[in-house]
C-alpha cells in the first residue's frame, strides 16, 4: 500500500474552516457553536456550501463555530430543515437565551467598551461606572469577591470610557432608596452623593430619580441595562451569580421599552441636583 505523505494524507474541502471551536463547558452558545462544527463535518460539508444554506458569506460561518456572533433564529430554522435535525438548533438557542452566561462580565464590557449609548436602570446599588473607589471596594468586600483589588481596579478602567474623546452617552435611572442606602458607612455615602451630582453636570451623562413614592411599577423587577452597539441593541439583565446577555433583537428592544416606561415615572433630569442634596442632609 502506497504510504500517505503530509500533502496526501489530508485534504480538505476547498472552503472548509480551520478554526477552533470553543470550549463547549463554557456557556450553552460555545456548545452550540461547537455542534454547529461538529454536524457540518459529520456531513462531510464544507463552510462554502453551509453558507449556501444559510444565504449568508463563507465568513459569517467561520465567526458563527468560532463563537464569535451568534446563531439567529432565521439561520437555525434553515438548518433544521436543511439538516432534519428535528429542532435541534432552534430549541438550542431558545434554551441559551434563558441560561446565564458564565462569561457574562467579559462578554458585557466588550460591548460595554463599544457603546455608543448605555441605559441603566438600578435598584440597589450605584451602577459600577458611577461608583467612586471606596464605594465600589465596599461592594466588592459585602460580594465576599477573592480579588477585591483586582475588581476595583477593573472597575476604575470601565469608568474611563466615560471621559474619552467621544465618550457614550450615558442614561441612568435610580431608585430614590440607593441615595439613602449607606454603602460603607455614612461617610463613603456623602462622598459617592457628591460624585454623582459632579457626574450628573456632564453634558454625557443624564441622571434621573425615581421617587420612592412613585409606587409600584416594573422597577421593581430588579435591574437591567441596554446599550447601544455597531450591531444593534444588547441587552443585560443582572442576577445574584452571573448575569444575563440579551443578543435576540426583540428581547433587547423590549428592555428599552422597559426603561423607557420606568423613566416615565422618574423625575425631571432637572431636579436631580436637589433630590441627591435632599438625599446627602438625610444621611
Amino acid at each position: 500500500m502506497r504510504s500517505l505523505n503530509a500533502k496526501t494524507a489530508i485534504k480538505k474541502p476547498k472552503g472548509e474552516m480551520t478554526n477552533k471551536p470553543p470550549d463547549p463547558r463554557a456557556s450553552m452558545w460555545d456548545w452550540i457553536a461547537n455542534n454547529l462544527r461538529f454536524q457540518r463535518m459529520e456531513r462531510g460539508l464544507s463552510g462554502d456550501a453551509v453558507a449556501k444554506i444559510l444565504g449568508c458569506a463563507r465568513s459569517t460561518i467561520t465567526r458563527l463555530e468560532s463563537g464569535e456572533i451568534r446563531l439567529k433564529d432565521a439561520h437555525a430554522a434553515k438548518l433544521d430543515q436543511a439538516w432534519r435535525t428535528g429542532g435541534f438548533f432552534t430549541i438550542a438557542i431558545w434554551y441559551a437565551r434563558l441560561a446565564p452566561n458564565p462569561g457574562w462580565l467579559a462578554s458585557y464590557t466588550e460591548f460595554e467598551s463599544r457603546a455608543t449609548i448605555i441605559q441603566a436602570y438600578s435598584a440597589q446599588a450605584v451602577p459600577v461606572l458611577l461608583q467612586t473607589p471606596d464605594y465600589a471596594k465596599a461592594v466588592l468586600l459585602a460580594g465576599h469577591n477573592t480579588d477585591v483589588e483586582g475588581g476595583l481596579a477593573r472597575r476604575l478602567a470601565r469608568q474611563e470610557r466615560l471621559t474619552r474623546p467621544r465618550p457614550p452617552e450615558l442614561w441612568v435611572l435610580l431608585a430614590e432608596s440607593v441615595l439613602t442606602w449607606p454603602v460603607g458607612g455614612m461617610d463613603v455615602q456623602r462622598q459617592q452623593l457628591r460624585f454623582l451630582l459632579e457626574l450628573a453636570e456632564r453634558p454625557n451623562v443624564f441622571l434621573r430619580i425615581i421617587p420612592r413614592l412613585s409606587g409600584a411599577s416594573e422597577a421593581l423587577d430588579g435591574s437591567f441595562k441596554v446599550i447601544t452597539v455597531k450591531e444593534g441593541l444588547i441587552g443585560f439583565v443582572e442576577a445574584p451569580i452571573g448575569g444575563r446577555l440579551v443578543m435576540d433583537s426583540d428581547g433587547a428592544h423590549s428592555l428599552q421599552r422597559r426603561f423607557e416606561r420606568i423613566g416615565a415615572k422618574a423625575a425631571p433630569v432637572d431636579s436631580t441636583p436637589e433630590l441627591i442634596s435632599r438625599a446627602m442632609e438625610a444621611l
